[in-house]
């Protein structure tokens, strides 16, 4: 029997006419609101190698965001970056093994994440769903922002290279490494495996595993709000953000992904802006996307676009 062909798989995401008024009024508003960021050392932390800081700076809706802020004792000013963000049920990573490789790190924690949900905490699952009836007030909306304003972070820091930064994360993460990627043109480099929220009307048909059984779970409840989600995911859809990004980019799927179907990167890689992009497809892999042996070949990708010194 022949393999169905994964990319030729349709999308029925649209984009909406007004999609860069919404998200140029967002990141107005965005850009209003100071950071008001702290530094704290973490002893307990920090290592011989690396000091670890935890972080906090100011969202949208007053919102207090968290991040662990890593950096090798042993530095030569100024650093390249990195930035994790992390996965829907995951939690924020701890980057220091990258950090001891010479670079900055940032592990984010966008709200509902641990140390960035005193007010905000859908839960897990709960997110997918909070407010999705309502696109100016979804619970992505401050979610993307939170990771955005990593980047925001970043530029404030004297000790980092603005030229050199670079983002990654896999699942959630890659869905957040493409939406920052669009939305703050200042990130050089960017890695995104087995991307979540990219072609949600078409994924959440073409599986039944959560998260996108959330939105299945829902309809079957309220199925008269059916177009009201279309709509609302629209706005939000890593889609249509796609072709705003101009940076390198890497991005890598697991052939049997159940989760985030592969159906869904073929028609993301042919939207995405940037001539420099590259898919990796890895037969006999789920969710994982071969992470495991994947990894090296985004350290190497990282080292290549960010190590050498922009002159």
């Amino acid at each position: 029997m022949p393999k169905p062909n994964l990319s030729a798989h349709p999308t029925e995401v649209v984009k909406p006419d007004d999609f860069d008024q919404f998200w140029q009024e967002i990141m107005a508003e965005v850009d209003s609101i100071p950071l008001n960021a702290t530094i704290e050392l973490d002893p307990l932390r920090s290592s011989e190698e690396v000091e670890v800081f935890e972080v906090k700076y100011d969202s949208l809706d007053g919102l207090r965001i968290a991040g662990w802020y890593c950096l090798p004792r042993e530095r030569d000013i100024p650093l390249p970056a990195r930035v994790f963000y992390p996965g829907y049920i995951s939690e924020p990573t701890l980057p220091k093994s990258h950090a001891a490789q010479g670079y900055a790190t940032f592990g984010a924690a966008p709200r509902g994440k641990l140390r960035s949900n005193g007010t905000f905490n859908p839960g897990y699952p709960g997110l997918l769903t909070h407010n999705i009836n309502d696109r100016d007030h979804y619970g992505y909306k401050g979610f993307y922002i939170d990771a955005v304003r990593v980047i925001d972070f970043l530029l404030e820091q004297p000790e980092v290279d603005s030229d050199r930064i670079g983002i990654q994360g896999s699942s959630q993460g890659g869905a957040l490494t493409l939406v920052v990627s669009a939305l703050r043109q200042q990130v050089r480099a960017a890695s995104a495996g087995a991307p979540y929220l990219a072609g949600v009307v078409d994924a959440f048909k073409l599986t039944r595993t959560y998260p996108y059984e959330e939105i299945n779970d829902y309809l079957g409840i309220q199925p008269e709000h059916s177009s009201a989600i279309a709509n609302t995911w629209n706005y939000y859809d890593c889609f249509n953000f796609a072709e705003r990004i101009q940076c390198p980019i890497i991005v890598y799927i697991g052939l049997q992904d159940d989760v985030c179907p592969p159906e869904t990167a073929y028609p993301l890689m042919e939207k995405i802006g940037t001539s420099n992009k590259k898919l990796y497809e890895y037969e006999g892999h789920g969710h994982d996307a071969n992470h495991h042996e994947h990894d090296h070949v985004v350290d190497a990708f990282f080292d290549d676009q960010l190590k050498p010194v922009r002159s």
